[in-house]
């Protein structure tokens, strides 16, 4: 196994197996470190440095040097042309870029790239409100495997918190299920609190309301608690397995 990689395109899909016919079972975006376990062909069989995700990408856009200073905080971040002109390219949110030089509003992260100053925190800053962070993606579409404004799942928004304060925490609602610390019995939910169903996720922003990347609704959106608790045990006959808090 060969170490110590990180991704140099805005965001490619993870498969299952080295075929872009195969599934999607996450993403990984630029600035993300990884370790390559094998090359087969035009693909690479990965393992990412964060959280230890296993799976294909093709074998291209990386390198083996390189020192993020800093990291996105908007949901997607359009990159400039040398001139400062728009272009059509964004990165997504927590991709970690390294400064080259800077202006009065620019950085430059690469030859001829810029992202504006204001769209960018210090690799070390800490977002403590993960309010913050999941309202970033209200209304992005769901994706299954997806982790950027291109699309999402419900895993992914709440891993997405910890992985931009360089806190590990697992890709998938199986492993975070087994990772979290139960809370007690009680149903009185309140804000911070994680509600788990066997694959799915969801966090409390009040004692009423909860934030979740939602299939049936193709989207990040807010509802109700208990309306959501019913709905889910009546169309997908899944019960809650696990009550869990976000702790930082």
């Amino acid at each position: 196994m060969k170490n110590n990689f990180f991704y140099k395109k805005s965001l490619s899909s993870i498969y299952k197996k080295p075929s872009k016919t195969s599934e999607v079972i996450s993403q990984i975006i630029y600035g993300e470190k990884f370790d390559i376990i094998s090359k087969k062909k035009n693909w690479l069989k990965i393992k990412t440095s964060f959280d230890n995700y296993i799976g294909y990408i093709k074998n291209e856009n990386y390198v083996d040097n390189f020192k993020p200073t800093h990291k996105i905080f908007v949901l997607k971040a359009s990159i400039f042309d040398e001139k400062k002109r728009r272009t059509k390219k964004f990165l997504t949110f927590v991709s970690k870029i390294s400064i080259i030089q800077e202006s009065k509003k620019f950085v430059e992260f690469e030859k001829g790239k810029w992202i504006k100053k204001n769209n960018i925190k210090k690799i070390s800053y800490i977002e403590k409100d993960y309010l913050k962070i999941l309202k970033l993606f209200l209304n992005t579409k769901y994706v299954w495997g997806g982790r950027t404004y291109k699309g999402i799942d419900c895993s992914a928004i709440l891993q997405l918190f910890f992985y931009y304060n360089n806190r590990f925490y697992p890709r998938d609602t199986k492993d975070q299920i087994k990772y979290s610390a139960k809370k007690n019995e009680s149903r009185v939910f309140k804000k911070g609190d994680i509600i788990f169903w066997k694959g799915h996720v969801a966090v409390c922003i009040n004692t009423q309301k909860l934030i979740h990347a939602y299939g049936p609704e193709k989207k990040v959106l807010i509802m109700n608690i208990t309306e959501t608790i019913n709905r889910i045990e009546r169309t997908a006959k899944l019960i809650v397995k696990k009550i869990s808090s976000i702790k930082y």
